[in-house]
Parts: C-alpha cells; sequence; structure tokens
C-alpha cells in the first residue's frame, strides 16, 4: 500500500512539473530594447490601481544564465538584475509629467 502512494506520488510530481514547464515563457532580451521591471516588494502601499511594473529601463548587458543590466534613463545608474523579473516593453515614449483632471458637476 505504501508502495503504490509512493509511486501515485511521483507521477503526480512529474504530470505537475510538465505542467508548469510547459507554462514558462522563454524571453528573449538583446542589447538595446526597452524593458519593464517587476518589483515584488511593493507590498507596503498595497492598492488596485497600483501598478507592481516600472520603467522602461534600457538594457545595457545580457549575460548568460538570465542576469541583465539595465540603465534607468532618468538617473543614468545601470544595475543588474534577473532576467526573469523583466518583460519587453511594447509601448512608444512614455510622458513622466503629472497631469491633474478637474471634475466639474453637469
Amino acid at each position: 500500500m505504501r508502495f503504490f502512494s509512493y509511486e501515485n506520488a511521483k507521477l503526480y510530481k512529474e504530470k505537475t512539473k510538465r505542467w508548469h514547464d510547459k507554462r514558462i515563457q522563454h524571453r528573449v532580451f538583446e542589447e538595446g530594447q526597452q524593458v519593464l521591471l517587476f518589483n515584488s516588494r511593493l507590498k507596503l502601499f498595497p492598492g488596485k490601481l497600483k501598478s507592481r511594473w516600472s520603467g522602461p529601463f534600457t538594457i545595457v548587458k545580457v549575460y548568460p544564465f538570465g542576469a541583465v543590466d539595465i540603465k534607468n534613463e532618468q538617473s543614468g545608474r545601470v544595475f543588474q538584475v534577473n532576467g526573469q523579473r523583466l518583460k519587453h516593453y511594447i509601448g512608444g515614449e512614455v510622458d513622466r509629467a503629472k497631469t491633474s483632471i478637474t471634475l466639474e458637476e453637469a
């Protein structure tokens, strides 16, 4: 009986691993591309409309095994991050000026 439970657990783990690995998105980054960075530490101010993706950043160098050097265009700072925390930025230029809209009663 114990042998069958071990066998079933092994089959379950293999099946779950195949399911998980099939859904991993393989992203290929090149120097000069713009990317967004996922901020996993943004839990202090949780909000429905607060995005955890920041950027865009420019890729400076791509290392083997997934490490990537990215550059912040505003400060000019270059830092190294894990490539799994990045995704491609497809949008155009970003207007960082804050705007306000006044709502009037009709």
